[in-house]
């Protein structure tokens, strides 16, 4: 009989990320009984949900507020059942509020935790990178320069590589795209987001800058890209074509306008040079100001180690603004070029070294493979 697994996801990435780490720990065990929180894609892959993310997808720290009690009727939930399962290992993935809360319970219960993803406390909450240490007996990490910050923290860490590179297979046509001839013009994808707030946040401020773009190169097709996990009507009022296809849209882009998030990395591995923009509400905008200690807030940047895409944030992401940089990145040129050389930098940056800290595999195996040292059923690396 295989082992029984908890697996907590809260966020549509976290929920494709988990998927693809329950795929290959059933290809270890197939006996395995899995379990936990997430999406359609884990649920998919095999695991039992407890809640859906849609439950649990709340930015921000004023939003999150209103919904403790929700939260604290979960975790005590989740405990009942890591008890009653006879749980072997506890597998959070990013998703920081909640669970860090999870590992604590299963480390309360002397249950393994192996922590998928960090959390980026090294941004807004240095102090808990030691007790993550504390609470998580592995750390898996899929940006490079995070190992040796946790290392240092006392962490059994390792760079996993990202796994994004795993979920990169090369596009197939777009429909959508292919129909409407907007494959054969200069495409400028705009990415407002996978949650409500940050669609109701972005979506209008990117459509109002793909105006001004147009009115200066009319040539231009902007195309929207929809996440799954937001309603349709979210889209209704905007002007321009939309796909669900935002890898097949990113690789025919020419630029594009971003959200701040995991999407800055998927434009990176596509070649896509990109605008970044950030909103949220004022009180969490305050917040954040005097919590987040990181000089730039894409993940592309922090992994290039410089401001290589611009960044706006808050009162500065502003359609004009938006516009005037983007608009280099739409036509040939050395800005476009400097840029295009510089995410392939990040590709390579991205990808688990060759040796003890990087198996071959995908990232999914590589994380199983740390399961099965936890679970003592393999020979752990010494």
């Amino acid at each position: 009989m295989g082992p029984t697994i908890l697996l907590s996801a809260g966020e549509p990435s976290g929920d494709l990320h988990g998927a693809a780490l329950a795929r290959a720990l059933r290809a270890r065990w197939p006996q395995a009984r899995l379990y936990g929180l997430g999406g359609p894609l884990m649920a998919a892959a095999g695991v039992e949900l407890l809640a859906d993310f849609h439950d649990l997808a709340v930015m921000g720290f004023a939003e999150v507020a209103l919904r403790i009690p929700f939260f604290l009727r979960l975790l005590r939930r989740v405990r009942r059942e890591l008890r009653a399962r006879g749980t072997a290992l506890v597998v959070p993935i990013d998703y920081p509020g909640f669970n860090m809360r999870l590992a604590k319970a299963a480390r309360a219960e002397a249950v393994p935790v192996l922590y998928y993803i960090a959390p980026q406390v090294w941004a807004w909450h240095r102090g808990r990178i030691r007790q993550l240490a504390r609470l998580a007996d592995r750390l898996a990490v899929i940006l490079p320069f995070e190992e040796p910050i946790f290392r240092e923290a006392g962490s059994n860490v390792r760079f996993v590589g990202h796994p994004l590179l795993d979920a990169f297979p090369p596009p197939s046509p777009d429909p959508v795209l292919e129909e409407r001839g907007i494959a054969d013009g200069p495409v400028l994808a705009i990415f407002p987001g996978s949650r409500r707030q940050e669609v109701a946040k972005h979506l209008g401020l990117f459509a109002e800058t793909a105006e001004r773009v147009r009115a200066a190169m009319p040539d231009v097709r902007p195309v929207i890209a929809r996440s799954p996990a937001v309603p349709a009507a979210m889209y209704a009022g905007a002007p321009f074509a939309q796909t669900m296809d935002g890898r097949a849209l990113l690789a025919r882009a020419r630029a594009a306008l971003v959200k701040s998030g995991t999407t800055t990395l998927e434009a990176a591995l596509a070649g896509t040079p990109m605008v970044i923009a950030y909103r949220t509400s004022a009180l969490t905008f305050a917040l954040a100001r005097r919590l987040v200690r990181v000089e730039h807030i894409g993940l592309v940047n922090l992994v290039a180690g410089v401001r290589l895409v611009p960044e706006f944030v808050q009162h500065e992401a502003r359609p004009g603004a938006l516009a005037e940089a983007v608009r280099p990145f739409l036509a040939p040129g050395p800005a476009r070029d400097a840029v295009v050389n510089g995410l392939a930098r990040v590709r390579e940056a991205l990808r688990a070294p060759v040796g003890p800290a990087g198996e071959a595999g995908t990232t999914a195996e590589r994380v199983a493979a740390l399961a099965g040292e936890l679970l003592g059923r393999e020979r752990a690396d010494a």
